[in-house]
């Protein structure tokens, strides 16, 4: 376990450095201008070369990039052009919104897809199997933001029962449960974005053991089959879900990102639209650089939690 932890934290590095320098690349080369923010009718051109300058936009793309990572070595990760505010700052500020909606609705998926998926399988082609598919190919044809959209819809505009936007009233910042009243739509969409995939996976799963000569052996000797299903099958089926999760982990990190846009969020996803939209330079590579590195470690909790659970696995070199 440790020689594989230290392994692909070894490998973090060089995949952290190639990532850095494509999006620093492809930020640089993108259409627009970052002094734009700064410019005034009245201005001068030496005051705008100056304000070039002090951004050190004047120097070459290699220089500007070693610079920017010497930088972020030293854990400076530059200030703002468009809100002159530490981006470490920013993103310290933003992120738990956006972990706190991560964490909730995959809790939520995981706890509903596993039912949902030991049933599918085990009523394999019946109503219940068929009215499960069917949900669970909508939440895969369906985007999210149209779902969103459509939440925002009927349960905020119509029924008026929650929040359409935001994370807190005005005048309520101190109450958690109107935290959780601005949350429940945005993780109502993010669960249904994740969930089936989930149940559609679990499903697949369960259909496979059910068929296994250990489950026959089962009945043979009599065990229901109401019992062989939550006794044997279910944790042969939990065990390829941290596989699952790690090969979603990225979806999940896209979807909260849409679904904070949507319902304006604040968290790391809204944050890095309005950074796009301004052309914040600086806070668009730390969003980016942030957002690998939890694509980087959710792959990673995934790997341990497997070998982990699996002691076949623990014992491969």
């Amino acid at each position: 376990m440790n020689t594989l932890l230290m392994r692909r934290l070894l490998q973090l590095v060089p995949m952290l450095f190639f990532i850095s320098l494509v999006a620093f690349l492809l930020v640089k080369l993108a259409p627009g201008d970052p002094v734009a923010a700064y410019i005034t009718p009245r201005m001068a051109p030496e005051d705008i070369e100056r304000i070039r300058q002090s951004l050190g936009l004047d120097k070459p793309l290699v220089t500007q990039y070693f610079l920017w990572l010497k930088n972020i070595l030293q854990g400076d990760l530059g200030y703002s052009l468009i809100y002159h505010r530490p981006v470490l700052a920013m993103i310290a500020e933003r992120i738990p919104a956006t972990l706190g909606l991560m964490g909730a609705s995959l809790l939520m998926a995981i706890i509903l897809a596993i039912p949902l998926g030991l049933l599918a399988g085990a009523f394999k082609h019946r109503w219940l199997d068929h009215v499960l598919n069917l949900f669970a190919y909508i939440g895969i044809s369906v985007p999210i933001f149209w779902f969103g959209i459509l939440l925002i819809t009927v349960f905020a505009v119509q029924l008026n029962w929650f929040p359409s936007m935001g994370m807190r009233t005005i005048g309520m910042e101190d109450n958690w449960l109107d935290v959780v009243r601005h949350g429940v739509l945005p993780c109502i969409a993010l669960t249904f974005y994740n969930l089936s995939s989930y149940v559609r996976y679990i499903r697949s799963n369960t259909i496979s053991q059910l068929s296994a000569d250990y489950v026959q052996t089962q009945l043979a000797y009599g065990a229901t089959r109401s019992s062989i299903l939550f006794r044997h099958v279910l944790k042969n089926v939990l065990l390829p879900v941290i596989t699952l999760f790690g090969l979603s982990f990225g979806e999940l990190v896209v979807g909260a990102y849409v679904t904070e846009s949507v319902f304006s969020w604040p968290g790391m996803g809204l944050l890095g639209i309005q950074s796009i939209t301004s052309l914040d330079y600086p806070l668009i590579m730390a969003i980016i650089m942030l957002s690998s590195l939890m694509l980087i470690v959710g792959n990673l909790i995934a790997d341990l939690l497997y070998r982990f659970a699996d002691p076949r696995i623990r014992t491969l070199r």
